[in-house]
């Protein structure tokens, strides 16, 4: 038996990544940028055994869904004809956060996935290949291979159909380390359930039916270079007021097509960072696709936003994290 053991961080994009290149091969529509969170984790092992007649995957110590095993498998069967391994997999998985609920599971999970997986295969690949395999099935795990703050670009605009978009590689880098900023990012868990809608289908009904779609994809590539500009030149309000326009465009693109993610609660946690900000806190929210509110705050003034983010109604709790660690292999085992 072959087998890898790793832990992957899940990633907040601050400019986002909502939208698909069309031709297949799941390259991002606009560039995006994220910051990769220490606090929130997924372990991952896979080991390959020649006793499986199929994968087997365990998720939170239960047989993952149908969706989940078959987006796996397929990430496995890349790994299988690039090693020439022939044996099944059993893929054991565990988040110590709720899982497809919009808190960027498949970001931390199949970063985690591809990088055990290539090794327990033995290939030694670099970041950035493990980064380009992982976008396959998660674009936005592709940033989660890398620590601090992570750009993603924009898939190329010619793509064609068939199958020629396998031979493009396309992989997140580095933009920043952690310690670049003093920022800490709060997230309020509104519900620990999943959510109606997963990401990939939120994308294609935003695509194929919001009136704003192409505003989007024009305006969230202006978005992102300004807020480019202010991480390098770390200027934390800057970057909060354009986090925080990203990603109210984005909603605005999808609510349109009938895709809506938020619950009071969600309207509610955003009503207590405006508060904040009315009463002289710099803090800015921040909503990927689902009902939870993360908030971007000076580390200094960390504790003042936990504790009034708290008292929103309808945060069921506050989850606080910082820049932290890339996915990394580990030596141990996961049950």
């Amino acid at each position: 038996m072959s087998e890898a053991c790793s832990i992957a961080h899940p990633n907040i994009a601050l400019s986002k990544y909502w939208g698909k290149r069309p031709g297949g091969g799941n390259f991002p529509a606009v560039p995006s940028l994220s910051v990769t969170l220490a606090g929130l984790e997924t372990r991952t092992r896979v080991r390959f055994d020649s006793s499986l007649q199929q994968d087997r995957i365990v998720l939170n110590g239960e047989r993952a869904d149908a969706g989940t095993e078959a987006r796996t498998s397929e990430l496995l069967d890349r790994v299988r004809r690039a090693s020439g391994e022939e044996r099944h997999a059993e893929v054991r998985t565990r988040n110590d956060f709720p899982t497809a609920s919009g808190l960027a599971s498949s970001a931390s999970g199949f970063a985690a996935l591809a990088l055990a997986a290539t090794r327990a295969a033995g290939l030694s690949w670099s970041a950035s290949q493990v980064s380009d395999l992982a976008r396959r099935s998660s674009a936005s795990a592709a940033r989660s291979l890398f620590d601090g703050f992570v750009e993603l670009p924009a898939g190329p605009a010619d793509l064609g159909e068939g199958g020629a978009h396998e031979d493009v590689v396309l992989s997140a880098r580095s933009l920043a380390p952690a310690g670049h900023l003093a920022l800490t990012v709060l997230v309020c868990v509104t519900t620990e359930a999943r959510k109606a809608i997963g990401s990939s289908e939120g994308m294609r009904r935003t695509m194929a039916a919001s009136p704003y779609a192409q505003a989007w994809v024009e305006e969230a590539p202006r978005i992102h270079a300004r807020l480019r500009d202010a991480l390098l030149a770390r200027d934390f309000v800057a970057v909060g007021e354009l986090a925080e326009a990203s990603a109210l465009a984005m909603h605005a693109s999808a609510i349109a097509a009938g895709v809506i993610y938020w619950t009071g609660a969600t309207l509610d946690a955003l009503a207590a960072v405006r508060s904040l900000r009315a009463a002289g806190t710099q803090a800015f929210a921040t909503v990927d696709a689902g009902p939870h509110v993360k908030v971007l705050a000076r580390a200094s003034e960390a504790a003042r936003v936990r504790d009034a983010m708290r008292a929103a109604p309808g945060v069921e709790r506050v989850i606080e994290a910082r820049p932290g660690e890339g996915a990394r292999l580990v030596d141990e085992v996961i049950t």
